[in-house]
């Protein structure tokens, strides 16, 4: 039995470069939701999407849904990481606070958090924890995720057995990217990774 989980990037949202967590519900922009439509176009079918709650998610899960017609639910658990402090703010008003704010937050996401967000410890848990539970729930079947970025680094470093620094320091997710993860009974699952 082979199942394949897709975990989707949203489009760009409303509002610019900023640090949105699971504290700001931006919706997409034009753009954003040309960058998504364009992602999947071509793409084999899937049997169900989830998504997470927020809106630059599943606004356009839910559309997908009706268009192929199949089946759609939303779990908390892949919302995006919660940015404390940082939630809403552009790279340039965090700098103005702390000049070295992000070059240590890049350096070791694990240990330099800002103040009031969600340890990144945690945040991979209750991702992984929703992943192998959509995995048991649709196996043998193709499922669409469609989520943040920090969702899809949280499930390439579960996956890999990267450390959590290293995903989120080097893997960059565009807008509209995509992950696979093919499962095949009895084998380490395999990792394509797509750029728009």
């Amino acid at each position: 039995m082979t199942t394949v989980i897709e975990v989707m990037r949203h489009g760009e949202p409303v509002g610019g470069r900023r640090y949105r967590g699971h504290g700001v519900d931006d919706p997409l922009t034009d753009l954003g939701w040309q960058q998504m439509w364009d992602a999947v176009e071509g793409r084999p079918g899937w049997d169900f999407i989830i998504s997470s709650p927020l809106s630059r998610c599943h606004e356009f899960a839910q559309q997908l849904s009706k268009k192929l017609k199949i089946g759609y639910g939303l779990d908390d658990r892949f919302r995006e990481i919660g940015f404390g402090v940082w939630e809403g703010l552009t790279p340039d008003e965090i700098l103005t606070k702390d000049s070295h704010a992000l070059d240590h937050f890049y350096a070791d996401p694990v240990n330099n958090r800002p103040e009031g967000a969600e340890p990144l410890e945690a945040f991979s848990e209750r991702v992984w924890e929703g992943y192998n539970d959509l995995r048991r729930k649709h196996a043998n079947k193709a499922i669409l995720i469609v989520a943040h970025a920090g969702v899809v680094r949280a499930i390439t470093a579960n996956t890999l057995h990267m450390s959590l620094d290293d995903v989120y320091s080097n893997l960059k997710v565009e807008y509209g990217g995509i992950v696979t993860s093919i499962i095949e009974d009895n084998k380490p699952p395999k990792l394509v990774i797509k750029a728009r």
